[in-house]
């Protein structure tokens, strides 16, 4: 038991390289965005498809590596108790363009099923105050990704 518990300081406080610091924002932002993919409490085939295509693109991972991202990020956000340490650790490496920009992917992972629930829109809500997006691109967001469904033909 002392073991595991050393171990763990020791990779919590341990000094983290570029290639760690990535995969903690990877895995930081993913648990955001399973936060509203599991807002509704309804979690669809549309919605993962959409999560694993945001992640691959925006990480440029391959599907096995979205695959185990996803599994840890479900897996981290189940457990969490609040948004605190996913949000914090965005907030010190995003900048402002990046915050704004994760917001729309959330506005469009909550569009996934065709269908905008409240409970989506509130996670959305609370998200972006945290994150210190201001309201008016959290609403801007909100419209370009109606606006792209609707010239899309949905």
């Amino acid at each position: 038991m002392l073991d595991a518990i050393q171990q763990f300081f020791n990779r919590t406080l341990a000094p983290q390289d570029d290639a760690q610091r990535v995969l903690t924002l990877e895995l930081a932002t993913a648990a955001l965005l399973c936060e509203v993919v599991r807002a509704d409490y309804q979690t669809g085939a549309s919605e993962i498809d959409a999560l694993r295509n945001m992640l691959q693109t925006r990480f440029a991972l391959d599907r096995a590596a979205v695959d185990e991202l996803m599994d840890l990020a479900a897996e981290e956000a189940e457990q969490a108790v609040d948004h605190f340490q996913f949000v914090r650790l965005v907030n010190e490496h995003y900048d402002y363009a990046d915050k704004v920009e994760l917001v729309e992917l959330m506005w469009r992972l909550a569009y996934a099923d065709d269908a905008l629930d409240a409970l989506e829109e509130h996670r959305i809500r609370k998200l972006a105050d945290l994150l210190f997006v201001r309201h008016s691109d959290f609403i801007r967001t909100k419209l370009r990704v109606q606006e792209g469904r609707d010239g899309a033909g949905v």
